[in-house]
């Protein structure tokens, strides 16, 4: 099948601009609206990324204020990474895992490299698993399974983003008048 054999040769090969590649100079909101869709394999044009969406980005802390009205590396490395993660994330999860991952002390640079590596092995993984020879009759068997990896997946994710919270004080319990 065509399709998938597209699918597989993006999973294994379509990749987000290293660290180094990331264009140097500052960029205006619409030239990183234009710039992003290159990040991240995109199927379907509804997922653009908008004016509106880096700015809610920005007031909800996952993404550095601009310098003025200009975006440099930084601000690409974080709208790539928030941009993969709100697939299955929440906006408040994303904010936990980003502000844990501050927390270590690492520059941008550093974080954004682990991404793209992290980011790298699982999409490479998926690759693994699509039989390129599979038939119509056999993708109902290989879109549970991604799912259901996803889903195990997903459960270890959010456990871990409890664990990572700080715990929390209970509040004195109320009683009746």
């Amino acid at each position: 099948m065509e399709e998938l054999l597209d699918l597989k040769q993006r999973l294994e090969g379509q990749r987000p601009a290293s660290w180094q590649e990331l264009p140097d100079i500052a960029l205006y909101m619409d030239q990183i609206i234009s710039y992003m869709p290159r990040q991240l394999i995109h199927f379907d044009e509804g997922e653009a990324l908008t004016s509106a969406m880096v700015n809610n980005y920005i007031k909800e802390g996952l993404v550095p204020r601009a310098d003025g009205k200009r975006y440099g590396p930084i601000h690409l490395g974080y709208l790539t990474a928030v941009s993969a993660l709100k697939k299955i994330l929440s906006v408040r999860d994303t904010g936990i895992l980003l502000a844990a991952e501050q927390a270590r002390n690492k520059t941008p640079e550093e974080l954004y490299t682990y991404f793209c590596a992290a980011l790298d092995r699982a999409l490479a993984d998926t690759a693994d698993t699509i039989d390129e020879n599979a038939t119509r009759e056999d993708l109902p068997r290989l879109a549970l399974d991604l799912a259901l990896r996803s889903y195990a997946n997903q459960l270890a994710c959010a456990r871990i983003l409890d664990i990572l919270q700080p715990p929390h004080s209970e509040s004195p319990k109320k009683g009746k008048k």
